[in-house]
């Protein structure tokens, strides 16, 4: 098993795994209302074997290399994570994507985790594109793809229908020479 530091706060970035469904699931039920305002996560994991499963599907695609999943733990405790939701290395595109539950917002994990995975997938893995696709109104997941030096290719109007209600989702993207050139800028 491998960690990540995060930082000097304590944070950690590592695989998150079938094994740690039952953790998983009590994350989720701490930030069950707040991870689902934008995205279906909390909806897959209702119960320890709905959690497993979806767990189970990314170490399916990770072992198929077409996605990966990861938790971050500060003081040893589950409190969100970041993914790749679709990896296609033939093709040099990937999608990256994160949730968080709302007692840890505002420390800069996200930034520091999806920092990580962009490095990973440029560096070792030689991906041309990644991509994050979030909801128009989700303002806190659009900066953060402003911060990241993302570059905003558009909007897919009413693309998304969650809980009822069509949402546009924004597509943002970076290449892996603009990701080198800002990394090697120190932003």
């Amino acid at each position: 098993m491998f960690a990540i530091s995060l930082g000097d706060d304590g944070a950690e970035l590592r695989p998150l795994e079938p094994r740690h469904a039952e953790e998983y699931l009590a994350h989720i039920d701490r930030g069950r209302e707040y991870i689902g305002q934008y995205i279906a996560l909390s909806d897959r994991a209702t119960d320890l074997v709905s959690a497993t499963a979806f767990l189970q599907s990314y170490a399916d695609k990770a072992a198929a290399d077409s996605g990966r999943l990861y938790g971050i733990w500060t003081d040893g405790v589950l409190v969100g994570g970041v993914l790749f939701r679709t990896f296609d290395a033939e093709s040099g595109n990937c999608e990256v994507g994160c949730w968080l539950e709302e007692a840890a917002v505002g420390r800069g994990l996200i930034t520091r985790a999806i920092r990580v995975l962009i490095d990973w997938a440029v560096e070792e893995r030689g991906m041309h594109r990644v991509e994050w696709i979030a909801a128009s109104s989700n303002t806190a997941s659009i900066n953060l793809a402003k911060r990241l030096g993302m570059v905003r290719d558009g909007v897919l109007r009413e693309s998304n229908p969650y809980r009822g209600v069509r949402h546009d989702m924004e597509v943002w993207s970076v290449l892996a020479r603009e990701w080198r050139e800002r990394r090697a800028s120190g932003r």
